[in-house]
């Protein structure tokens, strides 16, 4: 038996950062939703996600009264006395500055930091925060389908956790299920537009039980670049650049430990059991538009940014933001201009912070392992680079 007897103002299609912060963002503004997760609340609760928040991240959640979901997180400036992130080139320690965007920022606001907030303890917390305040989360909801999205009152098909098909009728449909999916196919292909550069190189990506202090060091060695990041108090991600061709099989744990010690120059990370390992092509894509009828495309769903930017999670706080935003505006003015604007000023960003991530990507990577784009590029690299990196005092 289907039901069809539901109905809110917006159904949120995944819980992942952008759902969440959308969910979130509405029910503290009064605004009815449902946010629909395949996933068992245990599994999204703890899935190994990589992530940091600019400081724009952190004044949003604080601007939305959320400030809460990263209390206790580990904050930017912690990580090295001068505000930067430790970078060892070839085995020099230098301090990565901040570029003038984000050394702007925090003058605008100082108690305001970016902050390592591993992605699963940000999504746990916005999960708690939700279903403390009143919020409708919705998980194991399967075989997601959306309906009459070119009509004014769209209707969403899942089955829940007990099997039951059910239906939802809404105003808006906010697809934040990331790149693999549904939302952005229910966009007819012939509308939908899809932008990719691909970087030529990978991450050998590895969690590995092991403390990380301080939260963040970086490594450019002419061997590839490599970094250190925390994802929790006693848990790490690893990364390795590696040929696109390279298998997580090619790498045992030894290889990975002396890899990291030759990239950093020293021992680098107190050794630990490694419970993954995953070979990441880099790339960014961005999908448009990111608004069709009344689906409106967030986070993963409509974009990926290169992993060396740390931009995925403050881009996804951002369409979220703007989508929250726009609407509060129809519902309580009837003003629908902020929808109607929804996909340009998404876009604007995204494609503003994915020209950042390019540069940083490439200056990042090219200054070191000259294999890959030669050594011409690599010298023009490593200037870009001393011009981003002071010596440490």
């Amino acid at each position: 038996m289907t039901k069809t007897d539901e109905n809110t103002t917006v159904v949120i299609v995944g819980g992942g950062v952008a759902g969440l912060a959308l969910g979130n963002f509405l029910l503290h503004s009064g605004i009815g939703c449902v946010i629909l997760e395949k996933h068992r609340r245990d599994h999204v609760e703890h899935r190994q996600r990589a992530g940091s928040l600019d400081a724009r991240g952190v004044r949003m959640l604080r601007a939305w009264g959320l400030g809460e979901v990263v209390e206790g997180s580990t904050s930017h400036d912690s990580a090295d006395p001068g505000g930067g992130v430790p970078l060892l080139l070839d085995g020099q320690r230098r301090q990565w500055r901040l570029d003038e965007d984000d050394a702007d920022d925090a003058d605008d606001a100082e108690d305001a930091d970016g902050a390592f907030c591993p992605q699963q303890i940000l999504v746990r917390n916005l999960i708690a925060v939700f279903l403390r305040d009143g919020g409708d989360l919705r998980f194991e909801a399967e075989d997601v389908s959306l309906e009459g999205l070119d009509t004014e009152h769209p209707v969403v098909r899942y089955r829940d956790a007990d099997g039951t098909a059910r239906a939802l009728g809404c105003d808006f449909v906010a697809g934040s299920d990331g790149y693999h999916g549904v939302s952005r196919t229910a966009v007819p292909a012939d509308v939908l537009t899809c932008d990719t550069h691909e970087f030529g190189y990978a991450w050998l990506t590895v969690m590995a039980e092991v403390p990380a202090d301080p939260p963040a060091v970086l490594a450019v060695h002419s061997r590839g670049f490599a970094a250190r990041i925390t994802r929790g108090p006693a848990a790490s991600r690893l990364y390795l650049q590696c040929p696109l061709t390279d298998t997580a099989e090619q790498w045992p744990d030894e290889r990975v430990w002396s890899e990291l010690d030759a990239r950093f120059g020293a021992p680098a990370v107190v050794r630990g059991p490694i419970t993954s390992k995953q070979v990441v092509p880099l790339r960014g894509v961005v999908f448009s538009p990111m608004r069709h009828g009344r689906l409106h495309l967030l986070g993963d769903a409509a974009h990926l940014i290169s992993p060396m930017s740390a931009e995925g999670m403050s881009l996804a706080l951002h369409d979220a933001d703007v989508l929250a935003r726009a609407v509060v505006r129809q519902v309580e003015e009837g003003d629908p201009s902020l929808l109607d604007a929804y996909s340009d000023t998404c876009l604007s960003h995204t494609w503003e912070r994915q020209a950042a991530a390019v540069r940083m990507t490439e200056t990042m990577h090219d200054a070191g392992d000259a294999s890959y784009e030669g050594e011409f590029r690599k010298r023009i690299a490593r200037k870009n680079l001393e011009a981003m990196v002071e010596p440490v005092r």
